[in-house]
């Protein structure tokens, strides 16, 4: 709790992590980690390893984010009925340093009771919330370890994404004509107004079971007196199955084309991945070994299909596999955001069940 405590009270909205970072690189030196600090141009991610105990025993990363979404400034915790919130003007900031406070009070329990374990590789990222940007800057080739817990979904503890969708981010700028708005509009070409006409024409919302799409970002116009002559959409596409995603995609692109055309208007358009999906069978023997420890802890494990992506998309995509877990966090991105006492005390008892089959041989995981 002290520590949980301690963490939110560090402010550390995304590409402002070098406080968090400075006082977790100390507390992981003092739990018996050596730690790397990989900067980049953005922020820093730092990386803890601790040598294994067990000869053979596999390699895992445990993993959470250093960055928070706001606001944050204030933040004052409040604990009444084993519940940990805010007084409701910011975020709780649970998402993700209750991950954070797991892993570390993991890593003081092994520490504290000497329990034998094999190599661990503690990662914290930083801007995972502005697109897993921190992941993405990250040394994969400096980690050993194929197989990783990523301690970053809301829900009861027990929770287990098995899939998470690809990602797709676009921007349309949109150029029309300006011409002042009271004396001569037939001169201009409003930006703005085609640009209506395509966000009503475009696919929006939930595609299919498969997959959304939505336009969250309009800018443009710069007075009321001036035809707008500029316009920029940004909006995004997520699914799990890649032929909808390319066949969305392509929808909304040439609805956008083909109404630039007959609007009189011009249209360049761009895109980027913001990172690719997985899918985990439940069948893989990763997952059985996390349902087991569920079980011996008398939780039902719930196995999900997630909407949102997290730094597992990005360790996936670099072939390590990589699950993720609640961390007990509920009602993330709110001023609303809670967490149980009781749930951060269970997923310590989680990574540590996890951490003793792994040491104990149970699994014959190719992950050394």
């Amino acid at each position: 709790m002290d520590t949980f405590i301690g963490l939110v009270h560090i402010n550390s909205p995304s590409f402002f992590e070098q406080e968090i970072a400075v006082w977790l690189t100390e507390r992981l030196i003092d739990l018996g980690l050596s730690v790397e600090n990989q900067k980049y141009d953005k922020s820093i991610n730092l990386i803890g390893r601790k040598a294994g105990t067990v000869r053979g025993a596999p390699t895992i990363i445990l993993s959470s984010h250093m960055d928070t979404v706001e606001p944050t400034r204030g933040l004052i915790p409040m604990r009444e009925g084993g519940i940990i919130r805010t007084d409701g003007s910011t975020i709780l900031g649970a998402d993700d340093k209750s991950g954070i406070a797991e892993i570390l009070e993991t890593l003081h329990v092994l520490k504290e009771q000497d329990l034998p374990h094999g190599g661990i590789e503690v990662v914290f990222t930083s801007a995972e919330e502005r697109g897993l940007i921190g992941a993405g800057a990250l040394d994969f080739d400096s980690l050993q370890g194929r197989i990783a817990l990523v301690l970053d979904c809301s829900g009861s503890i027990g929770r287990v994404v098995l899939a998470a969708p690809t990602h797709d981010i676009y921007t349309m700028r949109i150029t029309g004509r300006a011409a002042h708005a009271g004396i001569e509009p037939e001169r201009g070409t409003s930006a703005i107004k085609a640009a209506a006409k395509i966000i009503a024409a475009v696919p929006d919302g939930r595609i299919d079971q498969n997959t959304t799409a939505n336009i969250g970002i309009i800018q443009g116009g710069t007075a009321t007196n001036i035809v707008p002559k500029e316009v920029t959409i940004t909006g995004e596409i997520r699914s799990h199955d890649a032929g909808a995603l390319e066949k969305t995609k392509k929808t909304i692109f040439d609805t956008a084309r083909r109404l630039s055309k007959k609007n009189q208007v011009k249209i360049e358009i761009e895109e980027n991945r913001q990172y690719n999906g997985f899918h985990i069978s439940e069948s893989d023997e990763f997952v059985g070994l996390i349902k087991t420890v569920c079980e011996d802890l008398s939780i039902t494990p719930e196995f999900i299909v997630y909407g949102g992506g997290s730094d597992a998309n990005i360790f996936n995509s670099h072939g390590i596999k990589s699950l993720v877990i609640s961390s007990g966090m509920q009602m993330p991105h709110t001023t609303e955001e809670y967490i149980k006492e009781e749930d951060l005390s269970t997923a310590v008892l989680m990574l540590l069940g996890t951490l003793k089959a792994l040491a104990a041989g149970v699994t014959s995981l190719p992950f050394a």
